[in-house]
């Protein structure tokens, strides 16, 4: 009898029989459906099989949590339905078909962008010193700036625009590369096309409005003429272009002979894919790009648009859940190539800092509920440096109310920011330091609306949280039931003032706290007193990489954030391999996509080391696995190595799950974070 032969078909029947499924695939910890009808999978039933932890929908995909047996029960899921289970691109792709057009336009968008932002968030940053170095006239009664009075201020103005150019002028090479990257064509050929669009022979994209144009260079073929301009910091046209190149490559790559291949497709795909750029698509994506920017820009700029900020600083919060607010970035990129610089970035940099600041407020009315403030506290920080993720995801959708009041306050500001003509510079940098992308004429104008973007939500969220959360949600049930007396109040004061000397720590399945709490308390679930390694040895499981400890709520995946994979922490890796925190036995791994590692311990306890979020959908490429399943390894082998750049490249985070997916023998776990933790040094989990 096989292992999960009842799972298996309950599953297959809850989930609508094989004629439902369109595709399947699995990662290190779940099976991947795409459903031909997700509405007939019967998700609560489904929950309930022994072997499925639990579900979800995400991208299209029908995804049941099964942990680190994952393959096993994949194989005889396969086998027992008489399917053939397909890659995980191929999942992915057959997912979108779940999609509709537009979901999958911004998708695609998404997909595109995402390798950029970090150089966009770079050169923004790049801007921004360069605005405070050379632009701001804090000197001699506000004549001159500090580029101005000093030689090296002034080289360094200069230089730093080395980096600036090469960011927001050579965009496209940029945006081709990615397309290519996206749609699997050859990236050398994109860079190259790229190039053509800002090669210093043309004239530069940004001279083009004050050159009168019997001035503007041309190419004269005899029959016809074609303008040398070139579309440094064009989104449109370079995204066009872009398409035209990945569309001509598939083209011949299919109709090519293969022993040809080699020199008829690159010459055939990129030679055409140039003059199609200079000649059609590049002059039609310019007029649209500067049409959206007219649009948007007029609309802002018209007597009503103190009401499309208001609507815009309402909903960007949510449009951000939804993902289509990757559109604003090739909005706000040519915003800022027409106009000099965007009144839409601002707006976002403020919608950052309202959601922000309703997490800070849940943070104070759950001061006392310290396993709300392991997500509250970092996620407000996030939010303020302008990822709002964790934000929304883990906080302000959560309870509801603090998203109205952040979307709120968004509004208002954002009105001031549009009604006092705020502008920035570049786009990139949001949240509170946001300020350094705006031109310095509109500081203060900014920091009133930041102003408002702090206080309304702040204190709309306080007070509806104090009518809205329960006791127990703001962690007083428990001290309320407690009533100290005078000993006991000296007791928790001792308490407090030992935890500041220590880092945190976390029993599995429990509440957070401290060891020194758990100690003191006198009545805990089990009703008893815990106390480290009382009725046995104490042991340690060291850390399998550099960087620093979180809490598992953190980690951006409900999968793990949520513990229905098991309790343990998450590491924000600062350096790309991954060693063995104890010594142990490789219980799996994924030999195609080497981005996780499976480890049982000689006491049956089953850790589950998983790099990245969807680092599945890498494919492998950026990591390199050093162990087999069934190798012994000792504390400090090589388990993985991982290039951080190309995760973030690629759109995903880097923060690495450690997962205790079964306890074995294990007992009184505990989970130390807040730490900056040595990789086969550091212990994080300490157990009996």
């Amino acid at each position: 009898m096989a292992k999960y032969e009842n799972d298996v078909k309950q599953l297959l029947t809850l989930i609508g029989g094989k004629e439902n499924i369109q595709a399947v695939s699995h990662c290190m910890t779940r099976m991947r459906f795409v459903l031909v009808d997700p509405k007939k999978a019967d998700e609560k039933a489904i929950e309930e099989i022994p072997a499925v932890k639990g579900t979800f929908t995400q991208a299209g995909q029908y995804q049941v949590i099964i942990g680190n047996d994952v393959a096993v029960f994949y194989n005889e899921f396969t086998s027992y339905a008489g399917i053939e289970g397909v890659s995980k691109d191929a999942v992915k792709a057959a997912a979108k078909t779940n999609q509709n057009p537009l979901q999958r336009i911004m998708g695609t968008l998404g997909e595109i962008f995402a390798p950029l932002i970090p150089a966009l968030i770079c050169g923004g940053l790049i801007l921004g010193f360069r605005n405070v170095i050379g632009e701001i006239n804090f000197f001699n009664n506000g004549t001159q700036s500090l580029a101005d009075i000093s030689q090296f201020w002034s080289g360094t103005y200069d230089f730093l625009w080395l980096i600036g150019e090469a960011v927001f002028h050579m965009l496209p090479v940029g945006i081709i590369w990615s397309i290519t990257k996206k749609m699997g064509t050859t990236q050398i050929l994109g860079i190259i096309l790229g190039l053509t669009l800002v090669s210093p022979q043309l004239l530069n994209g940004f001279s083009v409005a004050e050159t009168a144009a019997e001035d503007i260079p041309v190419w004269d073929f005899g029959f016809a003429q074609v303008q040398m301009i070139g579309y440094q910091g064009q989104v449109i046209a370079a995204m066009m272009a872009g398409f035209v190149l990945v569309y001509l490559e598939k083209f011949f790559k299919k109709h090519c002979p293969e022993v040809v291949s080699m020199i008829v497709v690159p010459f055939c795909s990129l030679v055409p894919a140039v003059i199609i750029a200079h000649t059609i698509v590049g002059p039609i994506g310019w007029r649209i790009g500067n049409a959206i920017a007219d649009v948007v820009y007029g609309g802002l700029m018209s007597p009503f648009g103190w009401l499309f900020a208001g609507l815009f600083g309402l909903l960007y919060a949510p449009i951000v859940m939804t993902g289509l607010h990757h559109m604003t970035n090739a909005i706000d990129t040519q915003l800022i190539n027409s106009f000099g610089g965007t009144i839409l970035w601002p707006m976002i940099a403020l919608s950052n800092i309202a959601q922000g600041s309703s997490v800070l407020a849940m943070s104070v009315l759950q001061k006392k509920n310290e396993r709300a403030q392991q997500v509250n506290v970092p996620a407000c920080i996030s939010c303020y440096l302008s990822v709002t993720e964790p934000a929304l995801f883990g906080v302000n959708l959560k309870y509801g109310f603090p998203l109205v009041c952040g979307m709120i306050g968004s509004a208002v500001a954002a009105m001031i920011s549009v009604g006092t003509g705020v502008r920035a510079l570049s786009i990139g940098v949001g949240g509170l330091p946001g300020i350094l992308s705006i031109e310095s004429d509109y500081y203060l104008n900014f920091l009133a609306a930041m102003a408002v973007a702090i206080v309304i939500p702040f204190v709309l969220t306080y007070f509806v949280g104090l009518k809205k959360l329960s006791k127990e949600e703001r962690g007083l049930a428990e001290a309320g039931a407690q009533n100290p007396g005078e000993n006991g109040d000296a007791q928790q004061s001792s308490v407090q003032e030992t935890q500041k000397a220590q880092p945190e720590t976390r029993s599995a399945g429990k509440t957070a706290g401290t060891a020194v709490q758990k100690e003191a308390s006198s009545s805990e679930s089990t009703g008893r007193t815990e106390t480290a390694a009382a009725d046995g040895q104490s042991l340690e499981i060291k850390a399998p990489l550099n960087g620093k400890t979180l809490p598992l709520e953190d980690m951006p995946d409900e999968v793990f954030s949520q513990h229905i994979m098991g309790d343990g922490l998450a590491i924000e890796p600062s350096e790309g391999i991954v060693v063995a925190p104890a010594d142990a036995e490789v219980s799996a791994v994924m030999e195609e996509s080497r981005h996780a590692c499976g480890l049982t311990l000689s006491n049956g306890l089953e850790l589950l080391i998983h790099v990245g979020i969807d680092t599945v959908e890498m494919n492998g490429d950026g990591f390199e696995l050093f162990v087999k399943e069934g190798d012994q390894v000792h504390t400090g082998d090589p388990l993985i190595r991982f290039d951080m750049d190309k995760i973030r490249a690629a759109g995903h985070p880097t923060m690495t799950a450690v997962i205790v997916t079964d306890e074995g023998e294990a007992k009184n776990l505990q989970y130390l974070t807040g730490t900056q933790a040595e990789a086969g040094k550091t212990p994080v989990i300490t157990f009996e």
